[in-house]
Parts: C-alpha cells; sequence; structure tokens
C-alpha cells in the first residue's frame, strides 16, 4: 500500500514558478513508476508527467514540454514537479499518481488503471 500526500500548490502570477512535491509512504518507493495528473474545471483528467523508477526516463505532455520538470528522489520517497513559466491554462487540481507494473512512458494512456492516487494540490495561476 502507498500512500501519497501532495504540497506546493497556491496561486501564482503568469509567467511565475511553482514546484510541487509528493511524498510517499512505503519502503518501496524506489520500485514504483510516478506520475503527475492534472484536473481543470470542466475538463477531463489530463496527464502531466511521468518518470520510471531509477529516473532513467520521463514522459510530459506537449502542453508542458520544455516549461515543467518532473524528478525524484528515492531516498526522500519524494517526487516533484518544477513548473516554470506558468500559464491560466496550467489551473488545475494536480495529482500525483504511482504504480508497480505501468512504466512512466505508459502511464498517459493508463491513467484509469494507476493504483496510487494522492488527493490533489491546487494550483491557481493568474494574468
Amino acid at each position: 500500500q502507498v500512500q501519497l500526500v501532495e504540497s506546493g500548490g497556491g496561486l501564482v502570477q503568469a509567467g511565475g514558478s511553482l514546484r510541487l512535491s509528493c511524498a510517499a509512504s512505503g519502503r518501496t518507493f524506489s520500485t514504483y513508476s510516478m506520475g503527475w495528473f492534472r484536473h481543470a474545471p470542466g475538463k477531463e483528467r489530463e496527464f502531466v508527467a511521468a518518470i520510471s523508477s531509477t529516473s532513467a526516463s520521463t514522459n510530459y505532455a506537449d502542453s508542458v514540454k520544455g516549461r515543467f520538470t518532473i524528478s525524484r528522489d528515492n531516498a526522500k520517497s519524494t517526487v516533484y514537479l518544477q513548473m516554470n513559466s506558468l500559464k491560466p491554462e496550467d489551473t488545475a487540481v494536480y495529482y500525483c499518481a504511482a504504480d508497480r507494473y505501468i512504466i512512466a512512458q505508459a502511464m498517459a494512456v493508463n491513467s484509469g488503471n494507476v493504483h496510487y492516487w494522492g488527493k490533489g494540490t491546487l494550483v491557481t495561476v493568474s494574468t
């Protein structure tokens, strides 16, 4: 069982930056692929980024490529999402996700099968 707790959300002006963190419980964090998804009002949940268990592989949605960076620290059981050049359309609740069997490259199309989710952290980008 893995419990995920996100933090770092808040209100930021367009063009600004935020770093989200997701702390995971359990001693097997290093065996899980980790991902970030977001859900904006009136829209479907959207894949943002994913990272493999060893950080060897990452995957990003086209909408955030070049602006967001996913990373992880297995010693701290934490995954991060550095968000730069934020836009109003990045406003959403951001969720951390973990799965032992879905690889990072496949997480975008397998979100319905991801086993573990956090409760989310709200990011609001103002104009």
